[in-house]
């Protein structure tokens, strides 16, 4: 079950983009990077996911020289998938488990911009501190973060009270009876947090103590 998230509107808009850098999601983990770019791919003929800290034999693809070209040759064959501009989506996932792989993503704005590629990772700060220098004004970037309270909303179907929070004001105040459902949605919310997979039990139907053992889990 896919719940939409405010980044799924700066992937598309991303992805429809003229003049369009190579995507770096930055988050921690299970905040819902991977899964943001899934939804993403629905818009795609092709789809390449290949996560770096499961898939360890691809590494070697990246040692030596980084051309996008050759790169995308090598890729294309191993996985099966073609790659062709416009209706292939290319995702590097958990990409600072690969160092190179990192640096690739300058070339392909220089030497393969109309490849739609993107690339996620948690902790990059650390992979990025290896590197002498990276793709300054060739690479951009994106933060993913937990859900916020106007997602968590949107997830339980409320569109009308989170149009209705919005639009309040001091002037224009909500109604009592409406001030109230929200807080208690806000205290739900409080105690949940917003790790999407939480938030995903918790509108299928489960129970705050059932929601807790999830959390637990990710803690």
């Amino acid at each position: 079950m896919y719940l939409a998230r405010k980044i799924d509107r700066d992937l598309l808009e991303w992805s429809k983009e003229s003049q369009r850098k190579p995507l770096l999601l930055r988050g921690a983990r299970q905040v819902g990077k991977s899964t943001s770019v899934r939804e993403l791919a629905k818009n795609f003929e092709y789809f390449l996911e290949i996560n770096f800290e499961e898939q360890k034999r691809v590494h070697s693809l990246f040692e030596g020289d980084l051309s996008p070209r050759e790169l995308c040759d090598n890729l294309s064959v191993m996985y099966n998938t073609p790659f062709i501009a416009g209706k292939t989506l290319l995702f590097f996932d958990e990409i600072q488990a690969c160092i190179p792989a990192i640096s690739s993503l300058r070339f392909f704005y220089e030497k393969l911009p109309d490849l739609h590629v993107i690339a996620a990772g948690s902790l990059l700060e650390f992979a990025l501190s290896e590197l002498p220098s990276f793709g300054v004004g060739r690479v951009r970037t994106l933060f993913i973060y937990p859900f916020s309270f106007d997602e968590f909303l949107n997830a339980c179907g409320e569109k009308l009270l989170l149009n209705a929070k919005q639009n309040a004001s001091p002037e224009y105040p909500l109604q009592e009876a409406i001030h109230r459902k929200l807080l208690n949605y806000l205290k739900h919310f409080l105690v949940l947090g917003g790790m999407p997979e939480l938030i995903s039990h918790y509108v299928q139907g489960e129970n705050l103590q059932s929601c807790q053992r999830v959390l637990d889990d990710l803690i």
